[in-house]
């Protein structure tokens, strides 16, 4: 049997979706599946109710036949406004938007202060900013006018921040 991801992510995109994540949560039993689009003809091009049917639907009939599979419930929805980032595709198809990034181990910059001359050091986990673009497996992310480089393999968690 092929892991639980790649089983739901496989199954999903037969179904012309894209899988942004998979949480399982409260000791397993319940199976939360998040999906997109994957040719979105527009940033309106959104999941609708009829396509969460339509995979919950999907899913629920594949995990009956695989007996490995143990849960309770299963939810299948959009990602929301407020989207997971996880791979360097989703991070390319939304240059332009806030996010917000959070780094497994921090970021050192050493600044000199302009007044006194002298050095600081600025060590940085967490980031607001607007995704400017991904070269050379970095996220290019401009923080209050200044661009800050992120290896891609150092963040731990990353999604969307609309502004209202």
């Amino acid at each position: 049997m092929q892991d639980l991801p790649t089983l739901i992510r496989t199954a999903v995109e037969q179904l012309g979706f894209e899988l942004v994540d998979l949480e399982m949560s409260n000791r397993g039993k319940l199976l939360r599946v998040f999906i997109d689009k994957l040719n979105p003809v527009d940033s309106k091009d959104s999941v609708n109710i009829d396509d969460c049917s339509l995979v919950s639907n999907q899913l629920g009939n594949l995990l009956a036949v695989e007996n490995d599979v143990d849960y309770d419930r299963l939810e299948v929805s959009s990602p929301g406004m407020d989207r997971v980032l996880k791979t360097e595709a989703s991070f390319v198809r939304f240059i332009g938007e806030r996010a917000t990034v959070k780094l497994r181990v921090a970021q050192t910059e050493v600044r000199v202060n302009a007044k006194d001359n002298k050095q600081e050091t600025l060590s940085k986990k967490n980031f607001l900013g607007i995704i400017r673009a991904v070269e050379s497996a970095e996220l290019l992310l401009e923080c209050d006018g200044v661009i800050e480089k992120i290896a891609l393999s150092n963040i731990e968690k990353s999604r969307l921040s609309p502004v209202f």
